[in-house]
């Protein structure tokens, strides 16, 4: 039984990791073994915590981790009622950064789960990878912010980074078996989002309301924003870079409307791997839990004939910007993906508020992008000044 520590628990790829855990758990018990392949030891939440106890309630993990640390007497108390003073007492209740980058640490866990959203997760995931985990990442903003560093410490503490996002987790799966055969392109699929077909009049006067209609994904309130300015994309594009060696112009981002074709990989024969499926999360994650094995699992079967046919498109750098943005902070390198990563973590809050607009965003990271000092060989150090001084010229800006 692998024992998973879930970052992220009450988010999207938190719940349905815990959705795969528990059907994984109910075949186990219905074919008699006397145990599951996965055990849940520990759940991390940000704040949401009525969610978390309820979690806590099913799964009696180990140990139970609120981020906001104010709101640690509510879950205590919330959790003593809903387990009964002695199931309560069982459990380790921790709360803070500090207590999640410990907690990844703890020799039971076998597996981190990386799925906390935005630059949060980049230090429990060091973390993580100096304990030699092996880590389900879910947290692309972890190899945009400091890609270089996570690579060399993951290389130097012999831990495994597994992607979870559908895209990279299609693009390795697509490597499988080819570890001798070279690279020539990366073909990253992309919805489009709600404003494929929009005009640039009509994306300019885009609201929030607008933006979170995707069509084909259920994703949480920043990434699915994040998604229709395609900076989501320029984001897995630095990920992709990272995960799988290779120069970001052998990257090419391919509009696919349909969802079905996650990813694929182009050899230098010319031929072209790619994963298809139906658009459901559940499978990327149960494969970076399992890997290299595939368990039985009831997901949803793709049916080409209902799907009839698979269009794709280039993407249109004009109505999104932001696309663009990352391909230049990934070729500037340093410290400006960082740059990139904290300036669209504060424009996307401030369109989510109806402070700024659509086309907002790109102006204002495209400012601080250029006005921000430069580091080539930033140190973890460096990451964490620059974010921070990221954060306060772009609220300066709106």
């Amino acid at each position: 039984m692998k024992q998973l520590a879930i970052l992220g628990s009450t988010g999207s790829i938190g719940t349905q990791t815990l959705d795969v855990v528990r059907e994984q758990v109910a075949k186990a018990k219905a074919n008699g073994l006397d145990e599951a392949p996965f055990g849940v030891y520990a759940l991390v939440a940000n704040r949401s915590v009525d969610l978390l106890v309820k979690q806590a309630v099913e799964f009696r993990p180990e140990v139970v981790c609120i981020a906001d640390e104010s709101l640690y007497d509510q879950l205590r108390n919330q959790l003593r009622d809903a387990l009964g003073e002695h199931a309560f007492g069982l459990m380790k209740v921790w709360a803070g950064d500090d207590a999640i980058a410990d907690m990844v640490t703890l020799p039971s866990i076998d597996v981190v789960v990386a799925s906390m959203v935005g630059y949060a997760g980049l230090r429990p995931t060091i973390s993580a990878i100096r304990a030699g985990k092996t880590i389900a990442l879910a947290n692309k903003e972890t190899l945009v912010v400091a890609g270089e560093l996570i690579c060399g410490l993951a290389h130097q503490y012999h831990a495994s980074i597994l992607p979870v996002d559908s895209e990279h987790s299609a693009i390795f799966q697509s490597l499988a078996g080819e570890e001798k055969n070279e690279i020539e392109k990366i073909l990253l699929t992309c919805s489009g989002g709600p404003f494929r077909k929009w005009t640039k009049e009509q994306i300019a006067n885009a609201t929030a309301a607008d933006a979170l209609k995707h069509p084909n994904w259920d994703m949480g309130a920043k990434i699915t924003i994040d998604s229709a300015s395609l900076m989501n994309k320029g984001f897995e594009v630095i990920e992709a870079k990272w995960l799988f060696g290779v120069d970001v112009d052998q990257i090419e981002v391919l509009v696919h409307p349909e969802s079905i074709v996650h990813s694929g990989v182009q050899f230098r024969d010319g031929g072209v791997k790619a994963q298809l499926g139906a658009p459901d999360m559940r499978l990327p994650i149960q494969y970076a839990l399992t890997y290299p094995q595939r368990l039985i699992a009831d997901f949803p079967r793709l049916n080409l004939f209902e799907v009839g046919q698979l269009t794709f498109e280039k993407p249109d750098l004009e109505r999104f910007p932001n696309l663009g943005l990352a391909y230049e902070a990934m070729r500037r390198g340093g410290t400006v993906p960082c740059v990139l990563n904290a300036a669209n973590e504060v424009v996307n809050l401030a369109f989510r508020q109806g402070k700024i607009g659509f086309w907002q965003m790109s102006e204002v990271m495209a400012k601080v992008m250029d006005a921000m000092p430069y580091i080539a060989k930033p140190t973890y150090e460096d990451y964490v000044c620059c974010d921070q001084q990221t954060r306060i010229m772009t609220e300066g800006l709106i």
